[in-house]
């Protein structure tokens, strides 16, 4: 039973990165500075909210079946208290704050139409510390992440969302910088 638990405990984790990094990528693609042509894709938008819902069962489980699991020793208190587990605090933290934020985000989300839109896009963009804080769990608490295909897949997952991150960023610096012009011109 212990190895079942164990088993579903890696899957549901390894299956929670992939559908959070789905997430984030699909999200980007969402602003126009980005993607552009994909901003108002259907599609993107629903592969974007599936994957976003989808994230939470998963990480439901991984939480579930460590608690349920004699070797990992999780307590209920640890799910919503990072760094107190006896062992490898900072790896399991992690994995604690990563669950809380996305929470917040996805909270956020289904009250946005009672707050303000910078209100939400403050909360929404939690989602990046919160991808950060799943990467770095995996890769450092994640006993499959010795095996190389997951790595692999978490890297690439990874460097994606870098890349995205410095066009979406590359972008809003062109946007500003054509602002700035056009202040100039006036």
């Amino acid at each position: 039973m212990t190895e079942a638990i164990w088993i579903v405990a890696r899957a549901s984790g390894a299956a929670s990165l992939v559908a959070l990094t789905l997430a984030m990528l699909t999200g980007m693609a969402l602003r126009g500075g980005v993607f552009g042509w994909l901003a108002n894709n259907r599609a993107i938008r629903t592969i974007h909210d599936f994957t976003t819902l989808l994230w939470l069962p998963l990480a439901f489980a991984h939480v579930l079946a460590l608690l349920l699991d004699s070797y990992a020793r999780l307590g209920l208190l640890d799910v919503f208290v990072p760094f107190l587990v006896p062992y490898a605090r900072l790896e399991i933290g992690l994995g604690t704050i990563s669950l809380e934020l996305v929470l917040v985000v996805v909270v956020s989300t289904a009250f946005r139409r009672r707050m303000s839109y910078e209100w939400w896009l403050a909360l929404h963009w939690l989602s990046y510390p919160a991808f950060l804080a799943a990467f770095a769990h995996t890769i450092l608490a994640g006993t499959d992440f010795a095996r190389t295909p997951l790595t692999v897949i978490a890297w690439i997952g990874f460097a994606a969302l870098c890349a995205a991150g410095i066009r979406r960023l590359a972008a809003g610096a062109r946007a500003g910088a054509r602002g700035l012009e056009r202040l100039r011109a006036a």
